[in-house]
């Protein structure tokens, strides 16, 4: 039967909203150079996971602890990873619980899934030596510890002076026995040359190198590892966690498995941070996701890097008190303080400006 011209305009209708339809949700799953963040796990460093310890010692007496010390994790979409959609990220922006960040502000362009990988892992592996290092530095128990040269960027002050895999000896003969001697020694020469001495294949080399001056500071220009020689074994067991923001946390963890009694007293804290082996809490990405996350894991208490403070202002969940702080040494205290009962409402918090 032949359509009247009534049928044939709603027909016409019917597939231009069709096709509109289309294209929306076409449009709507086209990849955005976008990432987005939102509260991932938490995992307490004094509990388990898959029935293995997160931190087990041997080599020195370890304690059995109560109460949490949780890492606070988050869910990174977007960038190498998994691309992320235009709806995506728009109904990233209308969650609170979210952020949304440009890709370039995580991963430089032209990162690979697998580069990506590969620098998570290292950033956890590096993180998890550096906290053994707090850790004891903060217990007073000795162990060793050399620089060593990692990479020598081009055109910076010790390039064709200094080679990857060289062990710095001494800086104008004081041993070095941190990176705090090196800087000290060319905050102290204000530009003058250095003389270094380092081991190279096994014999000492001298060079005389005159620092470059870096935002105020004068630097040598090598990327620098640390070598540890540490007088008990420590193994942490976490899969699928990477980056250096559970340091502070598997510093925490380590003090209270090798120290008697609970350092927590049975409280659930939270916390994040990056850690050095001297002890200083350094800053990470994700701070109102993970307060988030732990809150609603059930933590009372987070303990958050000072130079996140301007992002912790007005982002603090409901019932969650946030301690900022700047050292391993500030961290325990606080913790210690909650363990024992005593009020914590004078411990230092984020401020607004």
């Amino acid at each position: 039967m032949d359509r009247e011209p009534g049928d044939r305009k709603v027909s016409v209708m019917m597939l231009a909203g069709m096709t509109a339809l289309g294209l929306g949700i076409a449009v709507g799953t086209v990849p955005v150079p976008y990432v987005v963040e939102s509260p991932g796990p938490t995992y307490n460093t004094l509990g388990s996971v898959n029935g293995a310890p997160v931190i087990s010692v041997t080599g020195r007496q370890a304690y059995p602890a109560n109460g949490n010390l949780d890492l606070t994790t988050v869910y990174v979409d977007g960038g190498p990873n998994s691309p992320v959609s235009i709806l995506g990220a728009f109904s990233a922006w209308l969650d609170p619980a979210k952020s949304v960040h440009p890709v370039e502000l995580l991963y430089p362009t032209g990162t690979t899934k697998e580069e990506a990988e590969e620098q998570s892992s290292t950033a956890m592996a590096s993180s998890q030596e550096n906290a053994v290092a707090s850790a004891l530095n903060e217990l007073d128990i000795p162990f060793g510890q050399k620089l060593q040269a990692a990479e020598i960027p081009e055109g910076s002050a010790s390039a064709g002076k200094i080679l990857p895999g060289d062990v710095f000896a001494s800086i104008n003969g004081k041993p070095v026995t941190a990176l705090s001697v090196i800087q000290q020694e060319l905050a102290a020469g204000a530009g003058a040359p250095a003389t270094v001495v380092v081991d190279r294949d096994g014999k000492p080399v001298t060079v005389s190198i005159t620092p470059q001056e870096v935002e105020g500071r004068h630097i040598l220009g090598v990327m620098l590892k640390y070598l540890f020689t540490f007088p008990l074994d420590v193994t942490i067991s976490l899969e699928k966690v990477g980056g250096p923001s559970a340091g502070l946390m598997f510093s925490l963890g380590i003090i209270d498995t090798i120290t008697p009694g609970d350092l927590t007293g049975g409280r659930h804290v939270a916390g994040t941070g990056t850690i050095s082996p001297d002890g200083q809490v350094g800053p990470i990405g994700g701070i109102r996701q993970k307060m988030q996350g732990a809150r609603e894991a059930g933590a009372t208490l987070f303990l958050a890097p000072a130079e996140n403070c301007g992002e912790v202002v007005d982002h603090v969940p409901d019932g969650l008190q946030v301690v900022r702080v700047e050292t391993l040494a500030e961290a325990r205290s606080a913790v210690e303080r909650a363990g024992n009962g005593l009020d914590t409402a004078a411990l230092p918090a984020c401020a607004s400006n």
